[in-house]
């Protein structure tokens, strides 16, 4: 009688089969570099972005798989009354990002009935100003390629020394929503490429923390500050607005006991005069949001 154990025995003849050989690893080019976008919005744009309870926020992270982060309120960046986004990741995914920041605000641009033209909102840029040079090319030869290539308008703004330490500048970018992000595909590419660039990365996204400063104005009214030889004073001028001047000086004089020419001179400490400057800018910022509700 046959013993079953022989169904049992691999034939000698018979090759075993080899296991498959383990996934490539991708080459090193194919390995997207990390990277960032930061861009401008204002304060009531950024209240859309982060959505009820960070749920607009949150989704746009989950569908990209950047990380979206925004300035405090009324952190603004120098010169404006716009606060910052800054979006990381890699390039697809931060460009992913952006462009559902910006159909989320082209889709809140109020339109007449019947106007069929597509809504179009400038997209802000920041950028630093070592890194500039990469995206303007010899003669300004990579930016006009940039323009003839997406079909878009590119501006680079010179850098604004009224504002003691910054050193980004903004580039603008105008079009249509399809434009505007092959335009900044192209500008992030090169920029990524930039070592300039990538050394801002983990900058601190307050620009008063940065600077040790509060450099924002109201409405493209910058600040302006003065030092003076003595370490211990220092002046400030801010520009307010007639119709908020009142706020400023409080019911019979209340909060200031003078003004003049619509100008406000604050003299003290460089601590007091953060204070005093952060607590005007943030009633009239305060009263230029309920106006616009």
């Amino acid at each position: 009688m046959e013993s079953t154990e022989s169904s049992y025995v691999s034939s000698p003849e018979q090759p075993q089969k080899k296991s498959p050989p383990p996934p490539a690893s991708p080459p090193l080019d194919s390995v997207e570099k990390p990277t960032y976008i930061k861009l401008l919005v204002s304060n009531a744009a950024a209240g859309s972005v982060i959505g009820k309870g960070g749920a607009t926020i949150t989704d746009f992270q989950s569908q990209s798989g950047a990380r979206i982060q925004l300035s405090k309120n009324y952190d603004f960046f120098p010169g404006t009354s716009d606060r910052i986004i800054l979006i990381s990741g890699g390039i697809d995914d931060a460009l992913k990002a952006l462009e559902l920041i910006i159909a989320k605000l082209l889709s809140e641009i109020p339109t007449e009935d019947g106007d069929d033209a597509e809504p179009r909102m400038r997209v802000r840029l920041v950028v630093p100003n070592n890194a500039c040079g990469s995206i303007i090319g010899k003669g300004g030869s990579i930016i006009k390629s940039f323009i003839e290539e997406s079909h878009s308008g590119i501006k680079i703004s010179p850098l604004d020394t009224d504002f003691f330490g910054l050193t980004d500048r903004l580039v603008t970018i105008t079009g249509a929503l399809e434009e505007q992000m092959h335009a900044i595909d192209l500008i992030l590419s090169k920029l990524t490429d930039d070592s300039h660039y990538l050394q801002n990365m983990h900058a601190p996204l307050s620009y008063a923390a940065a600077y040790n400063s509060t450099n924002h104005g109201l409405n493209g009214a910058g600040v302006k500050f003065q030092h003076n030889k003595e370490d211990h004073t220092n002046s400030v001028t801010i520009g307010v607005a007639d119709e908020h001047i009142g706020l400023v000086v409080g019911r019979g004089g209340r909060n200031i006991m003078e003004i003049s020419q619509r100008k406000i001179t604050i003299t003290g400490s460089q601590r007091a005069i953060h204070a005093a400057e952060d607590m005007i800018m943030r009633k009239v910022s305060y009263a230029s949001e309920r106006e616009t509700d």
